[in-house]
């Protein structure tokens, strides 16, 4: 069997005055597909999550992410979310297995808002940083956001950014470049 990637990406509060702290941010929505090397998309699962330290979003939170607040008051908690992420990654699941995301973030959000809600880690297989693999693939030295990263390779963001699994999707979409298989053109790096 082909081996698969599992693409996951969060959204969490935020806001630019300091209001939330990084210790106080919690997922508003996970997005996640499972994806082929080439990058296609053969199954997806989003998930808006109520949070509750700042159940009310910021407007900067609203703006960065185009999430409603209308979204999030009625969305499960987080424990419910994770046991629907942990089952959407048993759907594909093999012995190999790996989930991926853009930077370390969202590996250490799951961890510690699993310790939060006392849920297991509902991604208990490997964890590689898309980011990092990406900067090495491509020996562009220092790590890049994820729009770059399609910039770079010439590709067009699709659906909104900062939503989270058009994001998810669109890493899916960087595997050839991340996994080394294709190359981009080094004068796009030095744009």
């Amino acid at each position: 069997m082909e081996q698969l990637f599992l693409i996951v990406d969060l959204e969490a509060t935020c806001s630019d005055d300091g209001s939330i702290t990084s210790d106080q941010m919690e997922t508003i929505e996970i997005g996640a597909c499972w994806a082929k090397r080439d990058g296609g998309v053969i199954d997806q699962f989003q998930s808006f999550v109520r949070p509750t330290i700042n159940p009310v979003l910021t407007s900067f939170c609203k703006g960065l992410t185009n999430i409603r607040q209308t979204d999030i008051d009625d969305a499960p908690s987080f424990s419910v979310a994770a046991k629907e992420l942990f089952d959407f990654m048993k759907r594909y699941q093999i012995a190999d297995a790996v989930w991926m995301s853009w930077g370390m973030y969202d590996r250490k959000q799951i961890t510690k808002e699993s310790l939060a809600h006392q849920v297991v880690d509902p991604l208990p297989i490997t964890h590689l940083n898309a980011k990092r693999l990406f900067a090495k693939a491509q020996k562009i030295g220092k790590e890049v956001g994820m729009a770059r990263a399609c910039s770079l390779a010439q590709l067009e963001l699709e659906g909104v950014h900062h939503r989270a699994l058009d994001d998810a999707k669109n890493i899916a979409r960087l595997l050839p470049w991340i996994l080394a298989e294709r190359k981009f053109v080094a004068a796009a790096a030095n744009q």
